[in-house]
């Protein structure tokens, strides 16, 4: 049964910012964190499970989450300078029966402001940001707030402005990398997922550019450890890059969404603005990719000797899905659309799979 989600869909990021979380992650209850047992990039975690970086949009959401169970609570993606959202709507449920795949996602998704099981919805923010003395003041809040057996992960994404040069835009990864460090958080991860950023659509498949930018993250921060988030690869694809950077980064999240055209149930375009026209599909219809990347993760991970974490996440809205996603090889596993109409998601997984 879906719960009153923690964002507020009918209301504009802008006020989800000011107003929110909402629902029973404001019920004042703190569960237990346990006794921390799980390896992950060196560190120990009391349960792995995490919220990806999407709903969390600050201080107050990443403590909520926290202290609802999701141990490994990622900060939505941040940036080096002030960027606007885009105009609400930013999240809509989305008519899809069973998976959605690529060949469906080629065709329209019809979307609205209504929400069912199995739950599966469009969004759409642009990954906005505040100016970094902002968030770098919620993350050293949140990294204060986590107990031990907590990781508190923060993601950033590289931003392009009038003038910059190619040598600018890979410095921006470099320093807003840098930023988080600075505030005691042990793991950035980096939203190479993100539209229109690389030669080909998707920044995460531009493997050279991927290469580089890593490569220069990991010679600043040194030890601090360096999670990459990425898209649905093909087979061929996702070997090239694992062969490349696998080495380099210390970690593989994926997925993030699979886009589509979202359209209103009268065929016009759901989103306002010209860049619209396709939206992230995430929740159940997306499991599938989710999976099928953890996988080919571990596969590539044994065949190639590598080290590199995964951090499974697509489509975990029930506790057996957590489960599917362990067997799969996730060493750690996210819920973004579950966990949000569901806060007590954590609690219901740990009791159904005490032992992960």
């Amino acid at each position: 049964m879906l719960q009153t989600p923690f964002y507020d869909p009918s209301k504009t990021y802008y006020e989800n910012w000011e107003e929110g979380p909402f629902g029973a992650f404001t019920d004042g209850v703190v569960l237990p964190v346990g006794e921390p047992r799980f390896d992950f990039l060196g560190m120990k975690l009391s349960y792995p499970l995490g919220i990806p970086a999407g709903p969390l949009l600050n201080a107050k959401f990443v403590k909520a989450a926290l202290d609802k169970g999701f141990n490994v609570p990622i900060q939505k993606t941040v940036r080096s300078r002030v960027r606007e959202s885009n105009q609400w709507p930013n999240i809509l449920g989305a008519d899809i029966e069973g998976d959605l795949t690529l060949e469906q996602a080629e065709r329209p998704i019809v979307v609205r402001n209504e929400y069912k099981e199995p739950l599966s919805i469009t969004n759409s923010f642009g990954n906005p940001s505040y100016e970094p003395e902002v968030w770098m003041k919620d993350l050293r809040e949140c990294v204060a707030h986590a107990k031990p057996g907590q990781l508190v992960v923060c993601s950033f994404e590289g931003t392009k402005w009038e003038g910059f040069s190619p040598d600018d835009y890979v410095q921006d990864w470099v320093n807003g990398a840098q930023m988080i460090k600075d505030t005691g958080v042990k793991v950035v991860e980096t939203n190479f997922s993100c539209p229109n950023e690389g030669a080909t659509s998707l920044l995460c498949f531009d493997v050279p550019k991927v290469e580089f930018i890593t490569s220069a993250i990991k010679n600043k921060i040194g030890d601090t450890k360096l999670v990459i988030k990425i898209a649905y690869f093909g087979q061929d694809e996702l070997r090239g890059l694992v062969k490349e950077v696998g080495a380099v980064v210390d970690g593989f999240a994926a997925i993030n969404t699979i886009p589509a055209p979202v359209v209103n149930p009268d065929g016009t375009q759901a989103l306002p603005g010209a860049h619209r026209v396709k939206s992230g599909i995430c929740g159940h219809a997306v499991k599938w990719a989710g999976l099928d990347m953890t996988r080919r993760l571990k596969a590539l991970r044994e065949e190639f000797g590598m080290k590199y974490a995964i951090v499974g996440s697509g489509g975990v809205t029930v506790p057996k899905d957590f489960k599917e996603y362990r067997d799969a090889g996730a060493d750690v596993v996210m819920s973004a659309t579950g966990s949000m109409w569901n806060p007590y998601l954590a609690k219901e997984i740990k009791e159904a799979y005490p032992d992960a």
